[in-house]
């Protein structure tokens, strides 16, 4: 199997240089790009499987070009670990908000982000070949689609496990911890406030096909996906 390949977008050349350096030693087939500009032409070469994100760049910011990939479709798959030295709450929501699938913050160990990049991969790439269908809904793993009524609809790498695991479970309350140690993995340390932000990335996604309603919210114990919703 070859290795899996990541960019890592950092200006600071030294910082860069041994992420490049470290994650290479893992067996991490690496790469890196120091403005956005650079990390556009780095992504349409490599196709990288995770990118780790500098939050500050030299021509526009890190979450502003993770915004603009999740937008794209050629790109919206790739997971995004934002890295940077802003570790405020209001300052991770936004990252996660703004299209993050994971946000590590400076300083931090090497086993540290390797194990976020390993769960990371774990929970984007499909465990097995099978097509789920709830009614108008169907999400096959072979082809990592979801659709409605035959329409694709587009979902970030985590918003589609999310789902996964809800199909795979459905009419069961979980809270947000079950939710963080399914989907995330028991691993990576991440607030239960995360699983809000991509609840509500799964339900706009939904909502534009009037299914938004699939996902309940249980007051004080966390959230259900139900059929009912339909």
């Amino acid at each position: 199997m070859s290795a899996r390949k990541i960019l890592v977008v950092e200006d600071e050349t030294a910082i860069r240089d041994m992420l490049v350096f470290n994650l290479g030693r893992a067996g991490y087939e690496v790469l890196g790009a120091g403005t956005a500009q650079e990390a556009r032409s780095a992504i349409v070469n490599c196709q990288p499987d995770v990118i780790l994100m500098d939050w500050m760049l030299p021509d526009i910011s890190g979450l502003e070009l993770t915004r603009q990939l999740k937008r794209e479709p050629e790109t919206r798959e790739i997971p995004v670990i934002m890295v940077t030295a802003r570790g405020q709450e209001d300052d991770r929501v936004a990252g996660l908000e703004g299209g993050a699938d994971d946000y590590i913050t400076k300083p931090f160990s090497s086993r540290e982000l390797q194990a976020r990049i390993r769960a990371l991969l774990r929970r984007t790439t499909p465990a097995h070949d099978a097509t789920v269908r709830v009614g108008e809904l169907a999400l096959d793993s072979a082809s990592h689609r979801v659709t409605i009524k035959g329409e694709e609809i587009a979902l970030g790498p985590t918003e589609y496990r999310l789902l996964s695991f809800f199909l795979h479970n459905s009419e069961r309350v979980y809270s947000r911890s079950q939710i963080l140690d399914r989907v995330w993995g028991g691993n990576v340390y991440v607030e239960e406030r995360t699983v809000d932000v991509h609840i509500r990335r799964l339900r706009k996604a939904l909502s534009k096909h009037g299914h938004d309603k699939l996902i309940q919210t249980v007051r004080g114990a966390g959230y259900r996906f139900s059929s009912a919703g339909m």
